[in-house]
């Protein structure tokens, strides 16, 4: 005899059982099997004979294109102080044994920055493009109390979105053309778990996950992967971590990782535990969405008094590469 309770309990098993069929088994297969297993699935050297990287001479755009280097791209660098730029390609063509371009540009300035770059790269065949640059703010802090913030937010929003978006449309029409090519957008964790008092800038960071996303569902007819990378905590002097550990890795440990998910899946941390940490924070936000909220605001004002007892006033944003802005001007 059917009974109620045996109903109840078959439905819930095979809820459970799709359940991890659509959810476990994926999120293993890409954080952990695939990535480690296989490795990257795309020879990124026939996509293109060039990389393009912005914001790389600090942190995870230099440590992008000293990976794309070693795999034999060549490689553009784009940031925003020369002389950094010079001393990063000497280093890599010294290394690596490939050529190399700088461009500087600083990505909180207006349309001329996209002609010159436009220019400048326009009969190459660029196969890869990481889009790095990024700014943030030299501390957590309260959308109203963020100091000079008309001019932050502005340039904030320019370096973080309007960059990636432009970029893009000035690179993909090649690929588009030669039907191969690689999008890495270089995202933040923050984008997409509790981050007040980073209002503005996860914000942004949301902003290029969800522009990645749809990008990659336009343009895989054209056979171009485009990848939003989310990383956690990795040791830059943007984060102002200055000791690497395992949650808190090395540029060169992370990108090692993140270059390994290429193939596997469109969004990614780009490294495992980072992809833990993300698992942890929502079981917790799943269970108790006020609780995370309030741990994660805690924590940001805690960060927050502390940098107040030692800062001076000239500090008012971070960007990409790491460096501290008195302004707010993008990618030394």
């Amino acid at each position: 005899m059917v009974t109620t309770s045996g109903v109840l309990g078959g439905t819930s098993a095979v809820l459970v059982s799709l359940f991890i069929l659509r959810k476990v088994f994926p999120w293993i297969y890409q954080n952990l099997i695939g990535p480690k297993v296989f490795g990257c699935r795309i020879n990124l050297k026939k996509v293109g004979e060039w990389a393009l990287i912005t914001g790389a001479t600090d942190g995870i755009g230099k440590a992008y294109a000293q990976a794309l280097a070693k795999r034999g791209l060549n490689v553009i660098l784009v940031s925003r102080t020369l002389s950094k730029l010079q001393d990063v390609a000497k280093e890599i063509e010294t290394e690596y044994k490939v050529r190399t371009m700088v461009i500087d540009a600083d990505f909180t300035g207006g349309e001329e920055i996209y002609t010159k770059i436009r220019g400048q790269i326009e009969n190459l065949e660029i196969g890869v493009i990481v889009n790095n640059v990024g700014m943030s703010y030299a501390n957590p802090e309260y959308l109203l109390e963020l100091p000079d913030n008309e001019k932050l937010i502005k340039n904030l929003l320019s370096c973080n979105i309007l960059s990636v978006t432009r970029m893009c449309q000035i690179v993909m029409p090649g690929m588009v053309k030669r039907h191969a090519g690689v999008v890495i957008n270089i995202s933040s964790l923050s984008a997409v778990i509790p981050a007040p008092m980073l209002t503005v800038y996860s914000a942004s960071k949301a902003y290029m996950d969800k522009f990645s996303e749809d990008l990659a569902s336009e343009y895989a007819k054209h056979n171009i992967v485009v990848q939003s990378v989310l990383p956690g905590p990795v040791a830059t002097n943007m984060s102002k971590i200055r000791k690497s550990t395992w949650l808190a890795c090395s540029p060169k440990v992370f990108v090692a990782n993140a270059i390994n998910t290429l193939g596997h899946t469109r969004q990614t941390t780009g490294y495992f535990p980072h992809a833990l940490l993300e698992l942890a924070i929502n079981s917790v936000r799943f269970v108790s969405p006020r609780l995370m909220e309030k741990l994660t605001l805690n924590t940001m004002q805690n960060i927050r008094a502390r940098a107040m007892k030692r800062s001076t006033p000239a500090s008012t944003a971070t960007v990409g590469e790491g460096s501290k802005l008195t302004t707010s001007s993008a990618s030394s």
